[in-house]
C-alpha cells in the first residue's frame, strides 16, 4: 500500500489533534525517500519522538512507527521533534518545530478561540522549510533496540523479576532490574 495522500492522513490527524505531527512525518519520511513506510518500506524505518502529545500520535499513524513493534521510541526530550531513521541508508533526519508556529497561528487565526482549532488551521498552511527546521544526523542504534530483537531473559537478583531485551543494570555483579537499581518511576505501597 502506498504512502496515504495528505488528504488521508488529514482526517486521521484531525481525529487525534496532530496535524503538525501529520506534516513532520511526510515530510520525514519523503526526505528519506520511503513511499510507502506502513508497507515495503517499513522494516526500514524507526522513528523517536521527544514529547508524549498530539503529534505523537499523528507521527505513529503515517509512519506505521509503534512501541509495540520496537519501531517507535520514546527519549521523553519535551520537544515537539521526530527523528526519522532509515535502517537501509543508515542516515537520519531530525525535525522540529519552529518555535514561531504557536506565535503564526495566533496571528493567522486570532478570530479562533480554541488553542487546538486555531492550530489545525494554521499548520496547514506554511511550507514544511517554514514550519519545521531540518537536521541530517546518524543514529546509532543497537541491536537490542531493533524491531525483532531478540535475547535470553535474565533475572533480578534481588527481587527475582525477568528482564527482557538487555535492560538490566549490573553492579559488582549482581544483575538488577532498573526499579532494583534505583531507576523507579513509582513507589510500592506496602
Amino acid at each position: 500500500m502506498p504512502l496515504k495522500t495528505f488528504a488521508e492522513c488529514e482526517k486521521l490527524a484531525e481525529a487525534a489533534h496532530g496535524i503538525l505531527g501529520l506534516r513532520m512525518a511526510l515530510y520525514g519520511v519523503r526526505l528519506l525517500g520511503l513511499m510507502n513506510p506502513v508497507g515495503a518500506d517499513r522494516k526500514r524505518l524507526i522513528t523517536y519522538v521527544e514529547i508524549d502529545r498530539c503529534a505523537t500520535d499523528a507521527i505513529a499513524v503515517v509512519t506505521g512507527c509503534r512501541l509495540g513493534k520496537r519501531a517507535l521510541k520514546f527519549p521523553d526530550f519535551g520537544k515537539v521533534a521526530g527523528t526519522f531513521c532509515d535502517l537501509s541508508d543508515q542516515r537520519a533526519v531530525r525535525l522540529v518545530a519552529r518555535d514561531t508556529a504557536t506565535q503564526r497561528a495566533r496571528e493567522l487565526y486570532p478570530e479562533i478561540l480554541d488553542k487546538n482549532q486555531q492550530h489545525m488551521h494554521a499548520y496547514r498552511q506554511p511550507s514544511d522549510e517554514e514550519l519545521l527546521e531540518r537536521q541530517w544526523l546518524r543514529v546509532s542504534i543497537g541491536v537490542e533496540d531493533l524491531p525483532g530483537y531478540k535475547a535470553a531473559r535474565v533475572m533480578c537478583a534481588p527481587c527475582g523479576e525477568g528482564i527482557n531485551f538487555k535492560r538490566e543494570v549490573v553492579r559488582e555483579g549482581r544483575t538488577l532490574r532498573r526499579a532494583c537499581a534505583g531507576e523507579r518511576y513509582y513507589e510500592p505501597l506496602g
